[in-house]
């Protein structure tokens, strides 16, 4: 384990210099799904840079990213990355986006690193071994009153055909309450913001398996809980995302599910 850790700590702080040598500078953009699904060049630099390494210590493994997407070999670790997560913020110099690598062993998530390098904040969970913040352990909140608490949302490029989940219904039956809620655009760095206690809670709806694989770890180590919008047992792989610390989860998933007013 402490050889793949290092590694992933490494291929996190090596693409983190090059997010941030291009950060505020002049690169290539281009559209992928739709006008605003952007992709930059560095995007490229920085995946390339952390396959490079992946690849130098592990060749056989396979790896999951969001530019080149799977890169296939028989093995039972797979590394899931996305190298600039929060690529719209990057292209526009807004300084919240961040590289995130998650590895999963058998099917289990056992390590996860988001790296934002314009704040300099590492976020790091080893299964079973908690989670930190530049090596300092970190944990949830222990906001208990819903009615307190500060919420963090994303909005997706496609829409779910459930009108009652549309997110813009769901954004509007939790405004209603009064709640404070972020909208920052790196589900990534959402997810580590609950882990850390600034935020109580984070839904999304479609996102990838690369956007929440190491911040899944992450929210869990740090005592929080993650689940669908079912209150099921959260998969990498689902398109339904909610973590909280866990005191609010439940008043969550009635707001997100409720199907009047």
């Amino acid at each position: 384990m402490t050889e793949l850790k290092e590694v992933l700590l490494f291929a996190a702080k090596e693409a983190g210099k090059i997010i941030k040598h291009y950060f505020n500078g002049t690169f290539k953009i281009d559209n992928k799904t739709s006008i605003n699904d952007l992709v930059t060049e560095v995007d490229k630099f920085s995946e390339n840079k952390i396959i490079e390494i992946i690849r130098q210590y592990f060749p056989e493994h396979t790896i999951i990213s969001e530019e080149v997407g799977e890169l296939i070999q028989v093995s039972d670790y797979q590394w899931i990355l996305d190298p600039i997560d929060g690529t719209v913020n990057f292209a526009h110099n807004i300084p919240i986006c961040c590289v995130s690598i998650g590895l999963l062993y058998k099917g289990e998530i056992i390590l996860g690193a988001v790296y934002n390098p314009m704040m300099d904040e590492l976020f790091f969970a080893e299964k079973g071994n908690g989670a930190t913040l530049n090596g300092v352990p970190i944990s949830v909140s222990k906001k208990s009153e819903f009615k307190k608490a500060c919420l963090v949302t994303g909005f997706p490029y496609k829409w779910p055909g459930d009108s009652h989940l549309h997110p813009i219904k769901v954004f509007e039956r939790f405004i209603m309450q009064g709640l404070p809620i972020r909208r920052l655009g790196s589900a990534a760095l959402d997810l580590c913001w609950v882990a850390c206690g600034r935020f109580d809670g984070f839904w999304e709806y479609n996102l990838n398996s690369w956007d929440v694989a190491a911040g899944y770890l992450i929210v869990q180590e740090a005592g929080g809980r993650i689940t669908n919008f079912d209150g099921e047992l959260y998969n990498v792989f689902d398109k339904e995302t909610l973590a909280t610390n866990g005191l609010i989860h439940e008043e969550m998933l009635f707001l997100i599910n409720k199907e009047n007013g």
